[in-house]
């Protein structure tokens, strides 16, 4: 008996697999592009650079019979304008009213920012604030004409393996398109604690820092930032800030031209499988407390070296990373409820953020120095051996021009007494020096090479 099947469709059941081609449908990125690069803009920085024709000034002691003549020579001689430094990023407008978002060091040390439009018109722009440690920045264009701004989307939503746009101006080509999918998540990168990105493969070449991210509704979900290239270029691994913490910063910077961030005064270190096994973990998580930094909110708090943080507010702490993150985005003063192991058992602590220091006091609470600009000092606290000799006072790391260098203090010089009163720690250096007295000299004891010395201070007006 045949089979009353067309003889057509038993040809194609017996054909093998591996020769039928399936029709697969690409998202219209055309259509993307011509909808929403309007609101993409190259931006464009100068720099003015200039410098002194010093070429075989020569460096001689202050105490040279020449030092007065040769300073005197070289600074009389002009300013030399040197070549301009012409750069160019990306950006992205978020409003119709001209606000721009590109990335932090785009901007940086520029005298003139110009932003062009996709349509070839240029607008000179004025920087509102910038941050460093996320790489945003906020420019302000004023113009008659209506702008075109993009619209935000959820990257809580976004998706491993879904597709996205990015527009840019790599290399100066400006209203570039390139298109890739979204290669990971939550990718934290060793030079970036307050970022976790968004992983592509989208080409993103220099020139394309500070411009939009978008998924296929048309919608930005990140600023593109960086690029991970052995040769310069594209290698297939690009980052881009995720748009909420974006516009996080973005909100701060337009209310007060700069970024307040939360800080819990610890140093963390990530748990290894065998470190973890020694706290008693069968699997590692959370983030392993090493050191509680003086004068920090963790200081007060109960929180103790060996602590293990495994969640923050509520907020599960996977990996050490998650927690500066975590911490960063919280608003300075806010009390926030810590889960932590101690001694294989779960404790709940309740610590209040403050505001994260700037990079330089923050380098300074870590390292345990104080730079104190009164006197032309950066002090730090005693190395351990002396303060367990049962020393106490504080060492001189730096002495710069002031009254400091004028009274004779060095470096290596420990300071045990001003104004005959005992120097306990840096903090109490750094009380006593604010409540010394104007053109009035002061006795301060040292220790140099073993042996004690008193010297005169006095601040001037």
């Amino acid at each position: 008996m045949y089979s009353k099947q067309p003889f057509w469709l038993l040809y194609v059941l017996c054909l093998p697999w591996t020769n039928i081609v399936w029709a697969v449908e690409y998202p219209d990125f055309v259509a993307l592009v011509e909808q929403y690069s309007p609101a993409v803009v190259s931006v464009q920085t100068k720099t003015d650079f200039k410098e002194r024709l010093k070429h075989g000034n020569p460096t001689l002691p202050k105490n040279s019979p020449f030092y007065d003549y040769f300073k005197h020579f070289f600074d009389e001689m002009p300013d030399i304008p040197a070549e301009q430094h012409l750069s160019v990023g990306s950006g992205f407008i978020i409003s119709s009213d001209g606000y721009v978002v590109t990335n932090a060091h785009v901007v940086e040390d520029v005298s003139d920012i110009v932003v062009g439009l996709s349509d070839g018109y240029e607008i000179n722009a004025q920087l509102i604030g910038k941050d460093e440690r996320s790489d945003i920045a906020l420019l302000k264009v004023k113009t008659e004409i209506t702008l075109p701004a993009v619209k935000f989307g959820d990257v809580h939503r976004a998706k491993v393996g879904q597709w996205v746009l990015a527009i840019g101006s790599p290399f100066g080509f400006e209203s570039t398109a390139t298109q890739g999918i979204i290669s990971a998540l939550g990718r934290n990168l060793p030079s970036d604690n307050y970022v976790s990105f968004i992983q592509t493969d989208a080409a993103i070449n220099p020139g394309n820092s500070g411009g939009p991210l978008f998924n296929l509704d048309g919608e930005v979900i990140g600023v593109n930032s960086q690029i991970y290239s052995r040769s310069g270029g594209y290698q297939g691994v690009s980052f881009a800030i995720p748009i909420d913490i974006a516009m996080e910063v973005v909100d701060q910077l337009k209310n007060s031209g700069t970024v307040n961030r939360g800080w819990l005064g610890i140093q963390i270190q990530a748990l290894t499988p065998e470190l973890g096994k020694s706290f008693g973990l069968e699997k590692p998580h959370g983030a392993l407390v090493g050191q509680i930094l003086s004068d920090g909110p963790a200081q007060s708090s109960g929180i103790k070296v060996g602590d293990i943080i495994i969640a923050f507010n509520g907020q599960a702490v996977q990996h050490s990373s998650d927690l500066p993150m975590m911490v960063g985005r919280t608003r300075p003063g806010t009390s926030v409820l810590l889960t932590v192991i101690r001694d294989g058992k779960e404790r709940h602590l309740t610590v209040q953020i403050s505001q994260l220091p700037d990079e330089s006091k923050l380098q300074n609470v870590m390292t345990g120095s104080h730079t104190n600009n009164r006197l032309g000092l950066v002090i730090e606290k005693l190395p351990l051996e002396k303060r367990k000799q049962g020393n106490t006072g504080v060492l001189v790391k730096d002495v710069d021009e002031g009254p400091a260098a004028k009274a004779g203090i060095r470096p290596g010089d420990v300071i045990i007494r001003i104004n005959n009163i005992d120097v306990s720690d840096v903090n109490k250096f750094s009380d006593l020096i604010e409540q010394l007295p104007i053109n009035k000299p002061i006795p301060v004891l040292i220790l140099r090479e073993d042996g004690a010395l008193f010297l005169a201070l006095t601040i001037p007006k």
